[in-house]
């Protein structure tokens, strides 16, 4: 799936693939540093998945080129490690460019005071108002945003606040983007406060469950591409329950339950080095082997590129 396109090929490229912050360390970057930014170009047309880190090498490749002057970011949810590369983002403060965001937000306005909130002071020197280029808040018809060859369609997840996930259509390939999602969250709170519950609530229960997981199920089946949160090792997620994000193997599970042709194991822990990530992604392996599954697994690298055409 890796390859590496020439000008005029359709690919999807990491920019950024950790969670919560930054770790710009020797030991983590045949992995990579920079938090979440996926790049999808189509022809002409940009589609940027979050403004992470890994926003500011993109804005600054942008720079060296003359045939787009125009971008659409969107936004899983408003977390610094999503948003942080925004204020060094270069296209937006260049007149001649157009910026669209989308994420989420009742309105545009609401989604215009998300993003600007951490360019105010104490918190920074410059604010939005600085932009020079034509920027854009978009609103969805009906969860569905059309831009160029890009149909994209939003979903609630579970994370702290609203947070949405991405199924993103272009040409013959379908690609769904979720950053930060705990699938886990209500199985693992039901099991902790089990004994509260009567037998046949406990049956409502579960069967609520299992409409939310094939709800969920269904933005995700027979993708071509699946990027999902693996932030945790089976340890670190039993210390971290409710904290909006996945243990590796959960998601592991939910691609093979979808279907999925490549997973790809996102937002890992920025403690986690190059080897245990390698060691994750072995066991994942080992895991599909055994279970005889046609899903493939890839650990998510800055700089990787996958051929959309």
């Amino acid at each position: 799936m890796s390859t590496a396109p020439n000008a005029t090929t359709d690919y999807l490229r990491f920019w950024g693939v950790r969670g919560s912050y930054p770790a710009p360390f020797g030991t983590h970057l045949k992995v990579g540093g920079n938090t979440s930014c996926v790049e999808m170009r189509v022809g002409d047309h940009l589609l940027i998945c979050d403004g992470g880190s890994g926003i500011i090498p993109l804005g600054n490749q942008l720079m060296g080129q003359q045939g787009i002057r125009e971008v659409t970011i969107i936004l899983t949810h408003y977390h610094w490690d999503h948003i942080s590369g925004l204020p060094f983002f270069v296209p937006a403060f260049v007149p001649g460019w157009k910026v669209n965001f989308f994420g989420p937000g009742n309105c545009p306005d609401e989604i215009e005071r998300r993003i600007s909130g951490q360019m105010q002071n104490p918190y920074f020197p410059v604010e939005v108002e600085t932009w020079l280029a034509d920027i854009n808040y978009l609103t969805a018809d009906n969860g569905i945003i059309e831009y160029g060859p890009f149909r994209i369609e939003y979903f609630n997840v579970h994370h702290p606040g609203t947070t949405f996930g991405y199924r993103i259509e272009t040409g013959k390939k379908s690609i769904v983007y979720v950053s930060d999602n705990e699938l886990a969250f209500i199985e693992q709170t039901l099991s902790e406060r089990e004994a509260e519950f009567a037998p046949e609530e406990l049956l409502m229960i579960e069967a609520m469950m299992e409409e939310e997981r094939n709800k969920s199920l269904a933005y995700v089946n027979d993708v071509d591409i699946f990027i999902h949160d693996a932030q945790y090792t089976v340890d670190d997620y039993n210390k971290k329950r409710g904290w909006g994000h996945s243990c590796y193997l959960d998601s592991l599970d939910f691609a093979m339950d979808a279907r999925v042709k490549d997973y790809y194991l996102f937002h890992v822990d920025p403690n986690y080095n190059d080897e245990k990530i390698e060691a994750l992604h072995r066991d994942s392996v080992n895991i599909l082997g055994d279970k005889q599954s046609a899903t493939r697994c890839h650990i998510a690298r800055e700089g990787m590129m996958l051929d959309l055409s």
